[in-house]
């Protein structure tokens, strides 16, 4: 019998099943980089440079825990999306088992690694004598007390965005959001804790999101595939390899991504921390561009993965085509919104003029090249939708720290702090030429293995 999930990955046209999915997704999206813009903004309003700075030398650290859940939630998603296209629910089952329960183990050695290691972490990510008390407060709360509520909450999301249930997913990311931005004011001047406040809220919103996910999966176990019982846990029939090669290159992604902003930090603390805290804010406000590419490529890896499997060519190919228009046009509108309104947008966060100056000149910069982010990001899931693990994980290398880590070097070099941002659209624009090459010959194949 056909579920109404299943009726959205078969029978929807594709227009309206590609917006049921990719809607929730980019909503959660850009949630979860306005929680993470909240701090920033919150830290920003106690008027310490001192303290945006160390916030944004934390960003990094912190965003691992994306590339946990990513590794475990993306490489899950597609192998339980491409199960289930085949009727093989027992895999999706053992699938989501091995997902959670890996991805907690994860995000607790990592957390207990940046306790026991802060004194060489801390000062290796660009923090002096006067961050690394703010830097080792942050990454206390949000790390080695919150890093397996924030690397589950993200985990779960994919995996109940894998059985169609995308709202639900984006719900629980919305909800962590919103507690996020209520909570930050309340312990940064309500409490006085200031940026161990802003440290205290993330984790808070994330553990609360995260038992949301749980009473998700218990209360719907009758229609879900996924399951929180331990004993379904399996390493066997290759699901460990399928889950972490398809998974690897958006954790590889996020890991060069941290590379990249430790890289331009050391390079940016040499001249201020006033430098440090621009970039750090203009990459946040940027992200939102990034988390509407992201979200979009991510929504439909599940309906990508499901045809590909049931041999339904045609639905594949229109699902890529429809993504991928309407993530260029959404992308090249907020890239003008955010170059025409850098400088206001800046000020928000924190009205110190050389910081505003940083600010706006790298905010112009990074965003131009949106449209090519949207591009890239759409190929490489589609890349990890049919199980292919070599070419989105040169993709996701070339993109951060493969291209951008050179050019920042070399234009620091040739143009100091004012030439270091211009190594992102100079890296986004080469990614985006190489995913072209890669995947035209590749949808062709597609097309030829899986007749209709």
């Amino acid at each position: 019998m056909k579920t109404d999930k299943t009726e959205l990955f078969e029978k929807t046209p594709v227009p309206r099943a590609v917006l049921a999915l990719v809607i929730p997704t980019v909503i959660s999206q850009m949630i979860t980089v306005l929680y993470n813009m909240a701090d920033t903004f919150f830290i920003g309003q106690i008027g310490d440079p001192d303290q945006v700075a160390a916030a944004s030398l934390c960003l990094p650290v912190f965003l691992l825990t994306t590339g946990l859940a990513n590794l475990f939630g993306i490489g899950g998603a597609s192998l339980i999306s491409r199960s289930l296209g085949v009727g093989d629910t027992d895999k999706a089952r053992r699938t989501s088992a091995f997902c959670i329960w890996t991805a907690a183990a994860a995000g607790l050695t990592y957390g207990l690694i940046i306790f026991f290691f802060r004194s060489w972490i801390i000062p290796l990510i660009g923090a002096d004598g006067t961050t690394y008390d703010f830097c080792y407060s942050y990454l206390f709360w949000t790390l080695t007390i919150g890093a397996v509520p924030t690397v589950l909450n993200a985990d779960l999301a994919h995996l109940v965005r894998a059985e169609g249930y995308s709202s639900q997913a984006s719900f629980g990311m919305t909800l962590g959001g919103v507690l996020n931005i209520i909570l930050d004011p309340v312990f940064i001047f309500g409490f006085h804790l200031q940026i161990t406040g802003a440290a205290v809220a993330t984790m808070l919103s994330n553990a609360i999101a995260m038992v949301y996910f749980i009473a998700l999966i218990t209360s719907k176990r009758d229609k879900l595939h996924l399951t929180l019982n331990p004993r379904y846990y399996s390493v066997a029939d290759g699901i460990p390899k399928e889950v972490l090669l398809v998974g690897l290159p958006s954790s590889v992604m996020n890991l060069m991504s941290i590379f990249s902003n430790i890289t331009l930090n050391k390079l940016l603390v040499s001249y201020s921390n006033a430098a440090v805290g621009g970039i750090g804010i203009a990459k946040k406000i940027d992200m939102l561009a990034f988390a509407i590419a992201n979200g979009l490529s991510q929504g439909v890896i599940p309906l990508i993965g499901y045809n590909y499997s049931a041999r339904n060519v045609k639905r594949m190919r229109e699902s890529i085509k429809v993504t991928l228009t309407l993530s260029l046009v959404v992308t090249t509108v907020g890239a003008i919104l955010l170059f025409t309104c850098a400088n206001p947008l800046v000020r928000a966060f924190i009205d110190d003029p050389e910081t505003v100056r940083y600010g706006s000149m790298f905010q112009r910069i990074i965003c131009i090249t949106g449209p090519c982010t949207a591009i890239s990001t759409v190929i490489i899931a589609i890349f990890q939708s049919v199980g292919q693990k070599g070419k989105p994980l040169v993709l996701s290398m070339l993109r951060k720290g493969g291209l951008d880590v050179p050019f920042m070097f070399l234009l620091d070099a040739l143009r100091g702090a004012d030439g270091i941002a211009w190594a992102t659209p100079i890296a986004d624009f080469g990614s985006m030429v190489v995913a072209i090459i890669l995947f035209v010959p590749q949808l062709k194949r597609m097309s030829q293995e899986n007749p209709e």
